[in-house]
């Protein structure tokens, strides 16, 4: 992989003019997958997301495995999607066990898959069986339905974040997704940006984790997200109707409240990840925004 495929700065917003995102409440929660992984969720949360995802007209719904049947009983004959994980959170099953629980999940009414590439083969440079990884899904997916690869990007350089969406162009994937909601970072701005970067429109992007509120869920458009995984979907829709009061919370944001480097904490990645981000952190010009460097 050449340096020249990576952009040597961080991707940094400035002020969004919601505007010029071109958004209606319509559009808006088409973006959206109502999400619900969480492992205590009881099967009157999954009734409520449907519901949820029904009145608003959300894209998806977003669930585990075992809930896929009844999402798709109660969404039947509606334009919402249903979504589901496999290799979930880790990426750490046999290619094959994730491609079987993709059958199966389809079989159950899946129309879309979010499955979670191998993060140890990437981190060790293991291209082809990254790349074999993702195919053994997407070719049990294709024709039946949509394959996102997860990255968990929090866990990556940016190095290994480019490479990793050639790879998943390669073997067909549909989308490359951020994050679990599980990880240490979940999504930014600049891995969204970088994507988007590297895939051009020739695939799409979801964004995920930490996508809590209508202003993060902005800037993840500005980056360019075609979706947002979200358990925030009802809030975020309802917020579009508040920036025809002020937009003054969307103006000047703080660099560092967006740098992957501020959102790297010690402990919870590999060091050569974290002290990878840090250093971009030490060489910054925005110092008087530094909340990261020791």
């Amino acid at each position: 992989m050449s340096d020249t495929d990576t952009p040597s700065l961080f991707f940094i917003p400035e002020t969004i003019d919601v505007n010029q995102l071109n958004l209606d409440t319509v559009k808006l929660a088409k973006m959206v997958d109502h999400t619900k992984l969480s492992a205590y969720a009881k099967k009157a949360d999954i009734i409520e997301i449907c519901e949820d995802a029904l009145e608003y007209s959300f894209g998806a719904v977003c669930i585990n495995p075992i809930h896929v049947k009844l999402c798709a009983e109660l969404l039947e004959n509606s334009e919402v999607e249903v979504c589901t994980v496999v290799g979930f959170p880790l990426g750490a099953s046999y290619s094959s066990i994730k491609a079987a629980d993709a059958d199966l999940a389809l079989s159950d009414g899946a129309t879309e898959i979010d499955m979670v590439i191998d993060i140890q083969k990437v981190r060790d440079g293991d291209w082809d069986a990254a790349y074999a990884d993702v195919n053994k899904v997407v070719e049990t997916v294709k024709g039946r339905g949509v394959t996102k690869v997860i990255f968990e990007t929090g866990y990556l350089t940016r190095e290994e974040i480019v490479q990793t969406c050639k790879i998943c162009e390669k073997a067909g994937a549909d989308y490359v997704k951020t994050s679990t909601g599980f990880g240490v970072m979940g999504a930014t701005y600049d891995h969204v940006k970088l994507m988007r970067h590297t895939v051009g429109d020739r695939m799409k992007i979801k964004a995920a984790g930490g996508i809590k509120d209508f202003k993060s869920a902005m800037y993840m458009i500005k980056a360019g997200a075609d979706r947002l995984g979200t358990s925030a979907g009802v809030a975020i829709v309802e917020g579009l109707s508040w920036m025809k009061y002020t937009s003054s919370w969307l103006n000047n944001p703080n660099p560092c409240y967006h740098c992957p480097s501020r959102m790297a904490p010690f402990g919870k990645m590999s060091g050569s990840t974290y002290k990878y981000y840090k250093s971009f952190c030490n060489d910054c010009t925005n110092k008087e925004f530094n909340v990261f460097n020791d």
